[in-house]
Formats: C-alpha cells, sequence, structure tokens
C-alpha cells in the first residue's frame, strides 16, 4: 500500500505561479512511476504530467509544456509539480498518483491521493 498526501494548492492570479508537493508513505517510494492528473467541474480526469522512478524521463500533456514541471525526491518520498504561467483554464483540482507500470492513462495507476483545489483567477 502507498499512502499520496498532496499539498500547495490554492488560490493564484493568472500568471503567478503555485508549487504542489505529494508526500509518500508505505511501500518503496522509488519503485513507483509518479504522476499529476487534474480534474475540472463537468470534466473527465486528465493527465498533466509524469516521471519515471529515477526523475530522468519525464513527459507532459500538451497543455501544460513549457509551463509545468515535475521533480521528485526518492530520499524524501516526494514528487513536486511545478506550475508557472498558469492560466484560468488550469483551474482543477489536482491529484498525485503511483503506478508500478503507469504512463497518462488513470486506470494505469495504482493509488491516488485526496486531491488538492487549484483555482487561477483571471
Amino acid at each position: 500500500q502507498v499512502q499520496l498526501v498532496e499539498s500547495g494548492g490554492g488560490l493564484v492570479q493568472a500568471g503567478g505561479s503555485l508549487r504542489l508537493s505529494c508526500a509518500a508513505s508505505g511501500r518503496a517510494f522509488s519503485t513507483y512511476a509518479m504522476g499529476w492528473f487534474r480534474q475540472a467541474p463537468g470534466k473527465q480526469r486528465e493527465f498533466v504530467i509524469g516521471i519515471n522512478r529515477s526523475g530522468r524521463s519525464t513527459n507532459y500533456a500538451d497543455s501544460v509544456q513549457g509551463r509545468f514541471t515535475i521533480s521528485r525526491d526518492n530520499a524524501k518520498n516526494t514528487v513536486y509539480l511545478q506550475m508557472n504561467s498558469l492560466k484560468p483554464e488550469d483551474t482543477a483540482v489536482y491529484y498525485c498518483a503511483a503506478a508500478l507500470w503507469g504512463n497518462s492513462r488513470p486506470d494505469e495507476y495504482d493509488y491516488w491521493g485526496q486531491g488538492t483545489q487549484v483555482t487561477v483567477s483571471s
């Protein structure tokens, strides 16, 4: 079992930045690929960004490339999402997720956090 807890969400103006953190406990964090997803009201959960076990490889949704970055600290069992140049359309609940073998589909991920709200005002 892996428990995931997100933090760092909040309200920010368009063009601003936020950094989300996801702290993991339980089984060896470094054996999991990690991803961030988001879900806006009335929309399906969508992939945002992911990182492999070592942290050497990342993949992005087109909508966030160049603005969002993901990193992980396996010594601290934490993954981070740095969000810059935020837009109102980035408003959503952001979830971190862990997968033994995961890429960009939600059903590939085994464990999920409870989510943190990000609201970007125009």
